[in-house]
């Protein structure tokens, strides 16, 4: 009963969310934009179970080529589902409750954000308000943007943190807000290069008033918070960033996705249908780019309400005017009048689409949802979170459901066929620049190592993502072909000595003398990555030692 009395709001948000994730645990699967999450979660159970960590290669998608996917692509929602695997769950099933997962931690976090101004019942409504916004929905069951609507997650436990770093400078708040920075990077790092200007924004305000106050001491925890977040991530985004020459990833800037064609139409913010098509130039998408009817009213009604009665409150009625000028912000940002900003950085182009910053207005929309409680008479308050909690899963819930339903299992989406082929041409751009890809399914090699003349005896001795060992015996002198999209990572060992190769079409080749021999293939990180773990470990190291004396002053 204490447990249910203290944690009624946090167990509240959890039992009304069921709605949106009830769709996720019916037999079979749905289709989706970016249908290739179960054969991620797959590949990336494979890497943990080979014993590959930090994971960034996987052996079966790029044409059977491999690549380095978990290099390039954000990390955390499939590390999440990778583990489950190992636990024994198959990859259809750990896919759909790491979404689950994802869609759950969202108005847990938010919750826990919006009770700090509001109190429980606003933190209720806000975190719920949060899970059913529209552009969730969208992310979840139209586009299959795992990586995004998981960073959408740690979004409101990465300001809840850095507030209570100003509010209360000890080292559990700078975990905290650190771990929730980290879980933005490295869940979508797109996500993050949105939202890292708003946390300099409040960080900075938060330093101004720290300074003015004579609390240096804050200002101190405040920037350590974001380097933590930095640091820990750091094996992941420094890679990212400086090894992307590799691959072909710039080839995902403009073409198709080029920010120019994919503003969104005020009367879109509203209204649009919701569709299960793509993104288009004009004012007629395949998808919806609603906020939420809801969300726009009930945030007006609490700015309103705000200004009529908190006159008096002016910490909340300040926090009420940035969260309106950040809600602002974010919408402008979508709208073609927001054109010269997007030409102006051009970082930006790596967003692809404008729209995606629907993701921080459903943010600062949700926040503003449970200001309305501040003023309430106790009585009402209940009547009105009734009514508005009703009014929201009845309405919203309804798009929170996929086009259709596959009668699908695992291996349908696990098979080799599957990912060598099917899965690869959705997403290609982790191979090499120069690739030249496969015109059709029987272009796929079958065989890790071929030789370019001759006839040779091969017997694979081990086959592993990170380490491949071959037997080879041959008469004469001999060019093998190795069957692995270059990347600087991999190294050639012959008979125990590491030889020099060359790179034919973005594949390796290496010569082989006579006789009998054995070549390793390994996966061993660049100087780069080694360091960049290096860094994320002392940052864990930071965290481990905080907690340890956390909970020593604790226990005094």
């Amino acid at each position: 009963m204490i447990f249910i009395n203290k944690y009624y709001g946090l167990i509240l948000v959890l039992i009304l969310s069921f709605w949106a994730i009830k769709p996720l645990f019916v037999n079979g699967f749905f289709p989706m934009h970016d249908d290739t999450q179960v054969a991620r979660v797959f590949e990336m159970g494979k890497a943990l179970r080979d014993g590959m960590f930090p994971v960034r290669w996987v052996p079966d998608l790029g044409y059977g080529y491999g690549y380095p996917i978990f290099n390039f692509y954000a990390p955390l929602s499939y590390y999440f589902g990778g583990f489950l695997t190992l636990l024994g769950f198959d990859a259809l099933l750990a896919t759909k409750i790491m979404m689950a997962v994802g869609i759950l931690l969202s108005g847990v976090f938010m919750y826990l954000l919006a009770r700090e101004f509001w109190g429980v019942l606003g933190g209720i409504l806000s975190g719920l308000f949060y899970v059913y916004a529209p552009y969730h929905a969208l992310d979840i069951y139209v586009r299959g943007d795992v990586a995004e609507f998981w960073a959408y997650a740690f979004v409101p436990l990465m300001f809840w943190g850095f507030y209570k770093v100003f509010k209360d400078p000890r080292w559990k708040w700078v975990i905290v807000g650190s771990l929730g920075y980290a879980g933005i990077i490295l869940s979508h790092n797109l996500t993050a290069m949105m939202v890292t200007p708003f946390l300099a924004i409040v960080t900075l305000l938060y330093c101004y008033i720290a300074y003015r106050n004579k609390k240096l001491f804050t200002i101190y925890y405040l920037l350590f918070t974001i380097l933590l977040g930095l640091m820990i991530s750091a094996f992941y985004w420094i890679p990212a960033l400086l090894e992307m020459k590799y691959t072909n990833v710039l080839s995902q800037i403009g073409g198709g996705a080029d920010f120019r064609d994919h503003f969104v139409c005020i009367r879109q913010l509203w209204d649009s249908h919701w569709g299960f098509g793509g993104s288009a130039s004009g004012c007629i998408d395949g998808l919806s780019f609603k906020i939420g009817k809801l969300h726009i009213i009930l945030s007006l009604i609490s700015i309103i309400s705000a200004i009529l009665f908190l006159r008096k409150r002016r910490e909340k009625i300040w926090l009420i005017v940035l969260l309106s000028i950040g809600f602002i912000l974010s919408v402008f940002l979508t709208l073609e009048i927001s054109r010269p900003i997007w030409e102006a950085l051009p970082l930006v182009e790596f967003l692809q689409y404008p729209w995606r910053f629907l993701l921080i207005a459903s943010f600062f929309a949700s926040l503003l949802c449970g200001v309305i409680f501040l003023k309430l008479d106790r009585k009402i308050k209940y009547v009105v979170i009734i009514s508005v909690v009703f009014l929201l899963i009845f309405f919203n819930s309804r798009i929170f459901n996929p086009q259709t339903i596959f009668s699908r299992v695992a291996l349908d989406y696990t098979n080799e066929k599957y990912l060598r082929w099917t899965i690869s041409k959705i997403s290609d751009e982790y191979l090499p620049r120069d690739f030249v890809k496969p015109n059709n399914k029987d272009e796929v090699p079958n065989a890790i190592i071929v030789p370019e003349l001759g006839d040779s005896k091969i017997a694979i001795e081990s086959l592993k993502t990170h380490s491949i060992s071959i037997i080879t015996n041959q008469t004469d002198d001999t060019n093998f072909l190795i069957n692995i999209a270059y990347f600087p990572a991999w190294k050639i060992f012959v008979d125990g000595k590491e030889k020099p190769f060359k790179v034919l079409n973005s594949r390796i080749s290496i010569h082989i003398p006579s006789g009998k021999h054995k070549i390793d293939l390994k996966f061993q990180e660049t100087l780069l990555e080694k360091t960049s773990n290096a860094i994320s470990l002392l940052g864990i190291s930071m965290i481990i030692i905080g907690i340890i004396k956390f909970r020593s002053k604790v226990n005094k």
